[in-house]
């Protein structure tokens, strides 16, 4: 198993700022931030993401599940494994240390099966967040246009139904609010058939924290939040993926 220095120190004590986390992982040469380094920048931009760790070993992950609280989510770490969930590597609903002990075997048994050559540095721990809606958050970099922001609703959903809005970053209100309008998913928001609505003004600034993120770090060339839940009260971002540039 691989080393991350960066990651170990962000799990551990969460010192490191948003730029020595982009220095060091260039340094290491490594385009792509693991979901423990994008999710730190992401809290450091005022961004809500549910709170994780970086575990290297078995009893590493069942500390860090008993600090940050049953149920637990273990996800393999690795910059080679991007679709973690297609390799067996995300355990869910983790309701002891045993389970989380067993979840951790299996999840570096399948990662040697599957993905022989991948540099695996670990798993991530976080708390498993209450289900909710699920949107996306997501940034391009156009040629032409620069930075280009995308909304919609998430999970898998993004990928089969394709009802996404897009704008040029930076953002101004009006066009936060105008890009969660704009997909035909909307009512879905509003609480369509007795679900639970989103908390759309949250949402909204979410996507302006997102565009005020981008564009002040220019070499980050592509990132996903995907999914974010998005509740009554508030929207936390589950997954995150950041890619700088080259």
């Amino acid at each position: 198993m691989g080393s991350n220095p960066i990651g170990a120190a962000i799990g551990m004590e969460g010192l490191l700022a948003t730029t020595d986390i982009i220095k060091m992982a260039k340094k290491a040469g490594r385009n792509t931030l693991n979901e423990v380094e994008s999710k730190q920048l992401l809290k450091q931009a005022g961004i809500n993401t549910t709170e994780i760790k970086l575990a290297t070993g078995k009893d590493e992950a069942i500390a860090a599940a008993k600090k940050l609280g049953f149920p637990a989510v273990l996800k393999i770490v690795s910059p080679d494994i991007l679709h973690k969930s297609d390799i067996g590597g995300v355990k869910l609903n983790l309701n002891s240390e045993d389970e989380v002990g067993r979840a951790y075997d299996e999840i570096m048994a399948t990662a040697k099966k599957h993905a022989p050559k991948a540099k695996v540095e670990g798993v991530s721990v976080q708390p498993m967040a209450r289900p909710a809606t699920e949107v996306i958050i997501g940034m391009n970099k156009d040629q032409q246009f620069g930075p280009v922001l995308m909304f919609g609703l998430g999970g898998i959903l993004v990928e089969v139904l394709k009802d996404v809005s897009f704008r040029i970053v930076p953002l101004a209100k009006r066009d936060a609010r105008e890009m969660i309008r704009e997909i035909k998913a909307y009512p879905v928001l509003e609480g369509y058939r007795g679900q639970e609505p989103a908390d759309v003004e949250t949402l909204e600034n979410l996507l302006l924290k997102v565009s005020d993120f981008v564009e002040k770090h220019p070499d980050i060339k592509e990132m996903d939040l995907n999914p974010i839940f998005a509740y009554r009260d508030g929207a936390t971002a589950v997954d995150a993926r950041i890619i700088l540039e080259s």
